[in-house]
């Protein structure tokens, strides 16, 4: 499953940016982990990317395999490890955000 959230935003430095993007698949992982145990996973991947074009892009790529003895819904586990993951670089960005704005205002 993969999807695309559109964040417009103040430009970032390349380490933040890598800090989102590494922020967002240690969330998706965390998540998954809450909820199934490491011999339930057979295989993961997170992959994300980050695209800065007219808003800055962050893609994210799950891929989840589980046993077939393992009763989950994998599609559902993963949109809501996705919901975290955005969540989470949401209030980081903020976080960014807050920090550049009180640097620019005048003392």
């Amino acid at each position: 499953m993969k999807r695309v959230f559109h964040i417009g935003l103040p430009e970032l430095g390349e380490e933040e940016l890598i800090s989102l993007g590494e922020l967002a698949q240690e969330e998706i992982i965390e998540y998954i982990f809450e909820h199934l145990t490491r011999s339930e996973v057979k295989d993961i991947e997170v992959t994300t990317r980050i695209n800065r074009e007219d808003t800055l892009d962050l893609e994210i790529e799950v891929y989840l395999e589980v046993p077939i003895f393992v009763k989950v819904d994998v599609e559902k586990l993963i949109d809501e490890a996705l919901e975290k993951a955005y969540e989470k670089v949401e209030k980081r960005l903020r976080k960014i955000a807050g920090q550049n704005k009180a640097q620019e205002l005048p003392e």
